[in-house]
């Protein structure tokens, strides 16, 4: 795995503390001395998310609010950090797997009992009556 070195430059608050500046005075700083300015200043990249939602919602006298941000990752993850991501991409893909097979099945067993063709003389698991009855 590819670990992606970020200057302080790409830093939403430096970016904006530097536009702010004569471009001779911006160019003065060192990267080290931009690094603890950074750090500073919460060293954070809130600015811009591809999706920012925030709001509050009131419950009797009492006000709570929310915020749900998402956007690309850029800063690089942590061992564990590593290990989760897999496991939760690993359960994903099982999920929907899972779930594509058993929709692939039902289809299947649907177009089956649609051409009135019985498996087992006698035995029906119940869902092409179902299916008639309630959705057509």
């Amino acid at each position: 795995m590819h670990k992606i070195k970020h200057s302080v430059h790409d830093s939403y608050t430096i970016r904006r503390l530097l536009e702010k500046m004569p471009p001779h005075m911006a160019s003065s700083f060192t990267e080290e001395q931009l690094i603890e300015l950074n750090k500073a200043m919460g060293g954070r990249s809130w600015g811009k998310h591809k999706l920012d939602v925030r709001g509050t919602i009131n419950v009797w006298r009492t006000s709570y609010y929310f915020v749900f941000l998402a956007g690309r990752n850029v800063r690089d993850l942590s061992r564990l950090e590593q290990q989760i991501s897999r496991f939760t991409l690993a359960l994903l893909s099982t999920l929907f797997l899972l779930f594509s097979l058993v929709l692939g099945l039902l289809i299947i067993y649907l177009v089956k009992s649609a051409l009135g063709i019985n498996l087992f003389e006698g035995f029906s698991l119940g869902i092409w009556s179902w299916f008639k009855e309630n959705i057509f």
